[in-house]
């Protein structure tokens, strides 16, 4: 990858309206995005359509991006997570997630090295999931995961609100530091 195809250099592009920039971004972070819905939604057409919104979000938004507050993985991760908690709460959605789940399989590539390299970065990151202690884990999963505000978690867990917030950005805080922004690209 060259320096100018960076995902803050796409970012920029993005905000002035380039498809193109749109177009890399989608390739490099769908697959990661798309597992992130699957977990959530647990249906294959609806984490197709979270997809389909958070790429519609991320293009009509783009000036909302803030590199001070993290990089652009963490900004689409966040907003495929919001969009897949929407579908998965409403009550349509909520039914046909009660049925069996599909198999885990993302949208098909064009380039057959996506595939691994996206299967080695969810193997990275679950190992990294598995290295936090306990509750900063258990936090984290049910969040992100199970699509869990943080006060359904503090509920779930008999924990208070500040402590739960406290293992998530403390999970979070480590995550960064066993999984580099480096490697999520």
């Amino acid at each position: 990858m060259t320096e100018p195809d960076s995902d803050r250099d796409c970012m920029e592009r993005l905000r002035a309206g380039d498809a193109a920039a749109l177009e890399v971004l989608y390739d490099r972070h769908t697959p990661l995005l798309y597992s992130v819905a699957l977990r959530i939604v647990r249906r294959a057409a609806d984490a197709e359509d979270v997809i389909q919104e958070t790429w519609l979000q991320a293009w009509r938004n783009a000036s909302g991006y803030d590199p001070a507050r993290g990089s652009v993985a963490g900004w689409l991760v966040t907003i495929a997570r919001s969009r897949a908690i929407d579908r998965f709460r409403s009550l349509a959605s909520r039914l046909q997630a009660e049925t069996a789940v599909e198999p885990a399989e993302g949208p098909a590539g064009d380039e057959p090295g996506a595939s691994a390299v996206a299967g080695q970065l969810r193997a990275r990151v679950g190992a990294a999931l598995e290295a936090l202690p306990g509750r900063q884990r258990e936090s984290l999963e049910l969040a992100y995961f199970g699509g869990l505000s943080q006060s359904e978690i503090a509920a779930r867990l008999g924990a208070p609100l500040g402590t739960v917030k406290s293992w998530c950005r403390q999970g979070l805080l480590r995550l960064r530091e066993l999984v580099p922004e480096e490697e999520w690209t």
